[in-house]
Formats: C-alpha cells, sequence, structure tokens
C-alpha cells in the first residue's frame, strides 16, 4: 500500500471547504427529499401515488442541481457508501480518499443529514420528533441493497468511462427511477436514512428500522463493488473523480 506525506496547510484548508461542501450539501438532500415529502402529503392528501411522483420528481432535480453544484469542490459524494467505496477502491493505487478522509466525509455527511431534516421541519413548521414509520421486511431490505448497489455501479461506471458530463442528471434520473422500481423507494444512502429518522413525516423511518436499513445498504455498495471490479478491472483510475472530479486545490 503506498504511503502518502503529511498534507500542506493549504491542502488542510482546501479539504476543510470539501468536508463543508459534503456536509451543506447532504443537509441539502435532505431538506429536499423530506421537504418535498411534507410538501407533497398536504397538497396532494388521500392520494400516496401523487404524493411520490411529487415526491420522486423534486428529489431528483433537487439531488442534480446539488451535484453540479457542490461537485467541483467536494465530488459531491454526499453518501457514505460512495465514500467508502471511493477509499477500497482507490487504497491499493494510492488514489481517492485515504481513510482519515473518508470517515472525516462519513462524518459531515451524517451531521449534514440530521440539520437537513430540521431545517425541513422548521420550514413547514412541523414538530421535530423521531419518527413513528415502521419500514421491515425481506422485501423493502431487497429492496434496499438493489437500490444502493445500482447507484454506486452507475457513479463508478460513468467516473471510470470519464463520462462526468453526464453524471448528474444520470444520478439523479436513477434515484428518481428507484423511487418506484424498488420497493423501498430507494433511501440508498445511510446518512440521509440516518436524517430522516428525525422526521415524523411522509419521508421519515422509525429509528428500529433504521440499522436493518443501514445494513442492507453496505450489502449493496460491497455488491457493487464486487460488480464495478469485473466490469471495470482498472476502476481504482476513477477514484478520486467521483462522484464529479473536484477542482484542483487552488482553484476552489
Amino acid at each position: 500500500m503506498s504511503s502518502r506525506p503529511a498534507p500542506h496547510p493549504q491542502q488542510r484548508a482546501a479539504f476543510g471547504r470539501r468536508l463543508l461542501a459534503e456536509g451543506l450539501g447532504t443537509s441539502l438532500l435532505v431538506a429536499v427529499v423530506v421537504g418535498s415529502g411534507i410538501a407533497a402529503r398536504r397538497l396532494s392528501p388521500g392520494d400516496a401515488g401523487l404524493q411520490l411522483l411529487e415526491n420522486s420528481l423534486v428529489t431528483a432535480l433537487g439531488l442534480t442541481v446539488l451535484i453540479l453544484t457542490f461537485g467541483p469542490v467536494s465530488g459531491a459524494h454526499l453518501n457514505p457508501v460512495v465514500s467508502v467505496v471511493d477509499w477500497l477502491v482507490g487504497r491499493r493505487a494510492g488514489t481517492g480518499l485515504t481513510l482519515p478522509q473518508t470517515l472525516a466525509y462519513v462524518a459531515a455527511q451524517a451531521a449534514g443529514a440530521i440539520s437537513g431534516a430540521l431545517l425541513a421541519n422548521a420550514m413547514f413548521s412541523v414538530p421535530t420528533q423521531v419518527s413513528l414509520t415502521i419500514r421491515d421486511g425481506t422485501g423493502l431490505l431487497l429492496g434496499e441493497t438493489v437500490a444502493t448497489a445500482g447507484l454506486v455501479v452507475v457513479i463508478f461506471g460513468l467516473a471510470r468511462t470519464g463520462r462526468p458530463n453526464v453524471t448528474a442528471p444520470a444520478v439523479g434520473a436513477y434515484i428518481g427511477a428507484a423511487y418506484w422500481f424498488t420497493s423501498s423507494t430507494s433511501f440508498a444512502n445511510p446518512a440521509v436514512t440516518v436524517g430522516r429518522m428525525f422526521s415524523d413525516t411522509f419521508a421519515g423511518i422509525a429509528p428500529a428500522s433504521v440499522p436493518a436499513f443501514l445494513a442492507a445498504q453496505l450489502v449493496g455498495g460491497a455488491v457493487a463493488l464486487g460488480v464495478v471490479s469485473l466490469l471495470f478491472p482498472d476502476v481504482s483510475r476513477a477514484a478520486g473523480d467521483v462522484v464529479i472530479p473536484p477542482a484542483p486545490a487552488g482553484e476552489n
């Protein structure tokens, strides 16, 4: 395993900006998911299908915009599974995130996700309390595994084949579609899952359901890692360019 030199002050400052981008981006993502869920429930009472359509469409569009906005700073992972797979893919080649950077990304994403749920609650004057919505069953967990695996394959496949210009809309489109073709409505993100626990609304998830969802998402990430490694044996070259290649330190 290759060693890396200690970061210079300028590199540390740049990494601080990356963490801020990851935290803020994930916060806004959860605000989009939860806020649009609340709005959908209020605007279309009694029509669950229309509510899901509204929620999924807004999430797809919002995620696309957030990737385009924060990608040049941090890569716009906005998802612990993406960050962990990036580290695993690049660790032997010395590319992508280091383990300490990965842990910092995950912490920033988790903190951002919780703040995003609180923000959505505040915007819609909804009391902040843990969700009572139980989401369990083998089918839902399989759905989460499929949703997460597909997301990671899309991201790393596009990164490895050098198509960052279509990554943001492709990821947004995939998540929007996965709301409908997976039984779990595609959380596909441990940080978002934890954040949604703090809003007892349309998009919420009860704390009792969270551990199983997180486990399914990690399994999905592991499956995706295997698939990507088979399809793109030199995928380590893509580490560091996920989800969108960040600009050099002096340019962001």
